[in-house]
């Protein structure tokens, strides 16, 4: 090939008379060995960046899509050498001057260059690495990109199209994604400041992490060079811009920075902007978020605010930009000072929206802003660690909006959502510890999952209510305080928090962090005493002895007085201990649901409990029906006890406690779907437990209503029409029928979930072309994922192959086809059309989600994930035998595993259950 060798400039060559040296052929092509340490695949020791130079210029609206580049990297020479190792990926690289490079080394798969200098380079503190290069705006989502859209407003002239679509550009870099846009030493321990400049045209916007520094007249009539402030110290993934036709709504920090109140803006495509704003008075005194409009950027602000005083370090950049990116494969990215979002994650029209999205937007704001602090100002020191950033932004997430939003409630909503997802994946052989080994960083998007977000998420929770607040945060000033701008790891954040509390944490938590899986607590009563055991708990039940031998610190959280006021502080910390002078009357293990564990009662416990719970609080109600759940699943427990157990739960109010009901009716339904009598007889069930609080809570949504009661409505609609309940699905179709013929207010925005499923799951090809039209010409942010959701319904395998080719299609971009996918899924007459689709296009769904193994990830896990047959767990595992499942190989395994299990449930509970529900009447 080509020649285009690399340039290494050092300082005593950087004047003009020397920069056009002889150019140096290549006449080699050789490997080098870049291994640093055994225990990760790593870039040499011998050369550290200091300062990126990055110039961006040359952008073609069209054609390739190709750009420019020049990157001039300070860099430090730690000891001789002739070779310097970085990382470049799908780039090529051209003359510039300098002191060429003799040879050049690529190594593609490891996505690295060598370049080798025919003199030896000296230690120096500061010398330059120059490069000029060329990439394309791919669509991969993954680094620099373009994202397709339909404008809202009339665009900027400039504005390209491919086809039918716009174009917007952005970037994407974690985990391993610089590379992708400009040569670098792309690790996250390889911290270096930047400076940016980019020719863009004069009427698109162009952002980055700092504000603009000077803007001058591009090379070409109609472009501007935009060169931005330098940036802090930090990790290469960290770095983001974007370029588009952008527009913006603005709100200030209360608090002044350096003198200053910081400016925080929602950027989004022409005619989206009110999305990002709808209103500025969301959080002040005696508001809610329900008797006020959705604030993006206001909320945004406050939280820096609120963050700035519990971590007692101020947010260190000048400005915070949010920009929302029509296609994106996360929910968001955290790059400093300019964070970007899928739409839905984002934006929201209080006329058009899902109210769920509310709740959603608060959290990965503050998800997102947690990150400002931990992971761009302290950063993991390699992606093994991946969960000091993930695992801390999702407590804190979290812990932010309740801070906001107290009536929400949302403690108990991760408990149902965040604890069972968690517990979920970590049943299985297949999970991972939460500090994982990472030898090849391009391993890494596979950990990106429940296991480093919401495992690591649970046990900060729990350690939490053993530290107390006041010293946790104490202990994670500290750890901030220390590693600024520099990288930490695991032990650094025990350490801090030891100091802060006094107590050993290291030793406590370690096996939580260190080790796979959790323990099921298993309660043997006596009179007045009670036998607890710890054991690892796997969702198969059949866990070996070599894979139980961890013994976990399980905060016990026994509660013997319903009415008092906190639960015992005493831990287990041995396999198995007895406590003695229990009061039998009452006890409930875990208070709060804090421990992350599964807690397995004696059957008459259990159906006491159920009995008695006016006494638990709603997250002891969520924890008891979910444990019972999964006790099922394993063979610890019965099917017929978790019925016995939510048959109490007629009367219940609670969103969260009704949200985890039905999630697990929902498992056992899909669990025996294939058995008619059984699937009827879950139905009636299902029906007889949810219609007294549906016909409560009724269709209308009155003004100034509760947030959670609006969510709960939405539920049960949905629910009782998937359950069959004659009046909700005449009442569901009469609405659809209306929206269908252009009345854009025949159905409630929130509740177009239950309305559409439930009417083209008793309904057929007119209900489904009619949603399928609606999501060509859906308007609202929400819409396009509401109709995938519901044409996932579909009541026929014809329907379903259609839906199939419609996915895959053009028209459904790459980052929403999960969601019609998981519902197909979901549905019991689709779920083997979706997997026979699967096989017989392997090639066109294989080209279609490889780019990005994340995106395959999660395709493999939420399609397949729900059968319930050992002769599909073997198809499964022989048709991915032969297939190259590189970066997604772990999702293989852990859908044979899932499947496994459910399989193994089904076998043992299907006739117990049958002959529990003609014992109860409802077959």
């Amino acid at each position: 090939r080509k020649e285009r060798p690399y340039y290494f400039v050092p300082p005593e060559f950087r004047k003009p008379q020397y920069q056009f040296l002889k150019r140096v052929r290549i006449f080699s092509v050789r490997t080098v060995s870049t291994m640093a340490a055994t225990d990760r695949d790593i870039l040499p020791a011998n050369v550290r960046p200091l300062h990126y130079n990055l110039d961006i210029y040359d952008l073609e609206f069209g054609g390739d899509f190709s750009y420019q580049g020049t990157v001039k990297t300070d860099v430090e020479i730690k000891s001789p050498t002739k070779t310097i190792v970085l990382n470049a990926h799908q780039l090529q690289t051209d003359f510039l001057g300098g002191q060429n490079a003799s040879d050049i080394s690529y190594d593609a798969k490891a996505q690295r260059v060598t370049l080798t200098f025919p003199d030896e380079i000296a230690v120096h503190e500061n010398s330059v690495l120059e490069i000029t290069f060329s990439g394309t705006m791919n669509t991969n989502m993954a680094g620099f990109y373009r994202s397709k859209y339909k404008p809202t407003a009339p665009p900027v002239p400039s504005v390209p199209m491919e086809g039918e679509y716009h174009l917007m550009f952005s970037t994407q870099f974690e985990s391993c994604d610089a590379r992708r846009a400009f040569p670098c030493f792309d690790e996250p321990n390889l911290k270096a400041s930047f400076d940016v400049s980019l020719e863009v045209p004069e009427d698109q916007t162009a952002l980055s992490n700092m504000p603009e520094k000077e803007v001058r007249q591009g090379g070409k009539p109609g472009l501007k060079v935009v060169s931005f402030q330098r940036t802090p110290v930090m990790s290469t993934y960290l770095l983001a811009w974007s370029v588009a036709d952008l527009e913006y709504v603005e709100a200030f920090t209360e608090r002044k920075y350096n003198g200053k109140q910081i400016p925080v803006r929602v950027y989004t495509t022409r005619g989206l902007k009110e999305q990002g704003r709808l209103g500025v008075e969301i959080c002040h005194k005696g508001k809610t978020l329900d008797q006020l409009a959705w604030g993006q950027a206001l909320i945004t602000a406050k939280v820096v605010d609120f963050y700035s005083d519990i971590f007692k370090i101020e947010y260190p950049l000048p400005k915070i930009d949010l920009v929302a990116i029509h296609e994106f494969s996360h929910n968001a990215m955290e790059n400093w000072g300019l964070i970007t979002y899928r739409t839905t994650a984002i934006l929201f029209d209080p006329a058009k929206s899902d109210n769920k999205y509310k709740n959603r937007i608060a959290y990965v704001v503050a998800h997102e802003l947690a990150h400002q602090w931990f992971g761009n100002l302290v950063t993991m020191d390699w992606w093994n660690e991946l969960w000091l950033n993930e695992g801390f932004a999702t407590w804190v997430g979290w812990y932010a909006v309740d801070h906001f939003f107290p009536e929400h409630q949302v403690w108990s909503q991760f408990v149902t959502e965040a604890v069972q997802t968690a517990q979920n994946l970590d049943a299985l052989r297949a999970s991972h510890a939460v500090e994982v080994a990472v030898k090849d960083a391009l391993e890494v998007e596979q950990i990106f999952d429940a296991i480093s977000y919401l495992k690591g998420s649970s046990v900060i929770r729990m350690l939490v209510a053993h530290l107390g607040i006041d010293d946790f945060f104490q202990g994670i000033a500290a750890y901030l305080k220390k590693h600024a701008y520099g990288n930490a790891k695991t032990v650094d954040l025990w350490a801090a928090l030891s100091e802060a509390s006094g107590k050993d944490v290291k030793t406590f938590m370690d096996p939580w962090i260190r080790k796979i899986g959790f323990p099921v607590v298993m309660l043997a009563e006596e009179p007045g005493q009670l036998g607890i055991k710890q054991s690892r708990f796997l969702s198969s039940g059949d866990v070996k002895p070599e894979e139980d031998e961890t013994v976990w610190w399980v905060p016990l959280g026994l509660k013997t007085d319903p009415k008092g006021p906190a639960a015992t502080s005493q831990a287990l910390t041995t396999k198995e201990e007895t406590l003695r002078n229990i009061d039998e009357s009452f006890y409930k293990i875990n208070s709060g649901q804090v421990g992350f564990y599964r807690t397995n009662y004696p059957p008459a416990r259990l159906a006491q409990l159920g009995k008695e719970k006016g006494k638990l609080s709603v997250e002891d109600r969520i924890g008891l029906v979910a444990d019972a759940t999964a006790m099922a699943v394993a063979g610890q427990g019965t099917t017929a006890g978790l019925l016995t157990l939510v048959e109490n739960f007629q009367d219940e109010t609670s969103y969260a406690v009704w949200s985890q009901i039905l999630a697990s009716l929902a498992s056992v339904r899909s669990i025996f779907a294939d058995n008619e009598a059984v699937s009827e007889g879950l139905k009636k069930f299902t029906l007889r437990l949810i219609m007294p609080a549906t016909e409560r809570i009724g269709w209308q949504y009155p003004k100034d209503e509760d947030f959670l009661v609006g969510q709960l409505r939405s539920l049960l609609i949905t629910a009782a029409g998937g359950a069959g309940h004659q009046k909700t699905i005449e009442e569901a179709k009469r609405q659809f029928a209306g929206q269908i013929k252009g009345d854009s207010n025949a159905v409630h925005p929130s509740l177009r979930t239950g309305v559409f499923h439930t009417s083209i799951r008793n309904g057929g090809k007119p209900e489904y072309d009619a949603i399928k039209e609606e999501y060509s010409k859906t308007t609202s942010i929400d819409g396009k994922e509401i109709c995938l959701t519901s044409m996932g319904q579909a009541p026929s395998v014809d329907l379903a192959e259609d839906f199939m080719d419609f996915q895959f299609s053009e028209k459904v971009a790459v980052q929403d086809m999960n969601f019609g996918s998981a519902s197909l899924a979901a549905n019991p007459k689709a779920r083997k059309a979706l997997w026979d689709y699967v096989q017989k296009n392997w090639e066109k769904v294989s080209k279609k989600l490889s780019a990005r193994p994340i995106v395959m990830d999660r395709f493999i896990k939420m399609s397949l994930s729900k059968f319930a047959s050992h002769d599909i767990e073997q198809n499964i595992s022989a048709f991915f035998r032969d297939k190259n499942t590189e970066g997604w190989n772990r999702a293989v395994v852990q859908v044979i595993d899932t499947v496994r299990a459910n399989a193994n449930y089904r076998e043992r509970d299907e006739q117990l259950v049958l002959e529990w529900l003609k014992a109860h009447g409802y077959a």
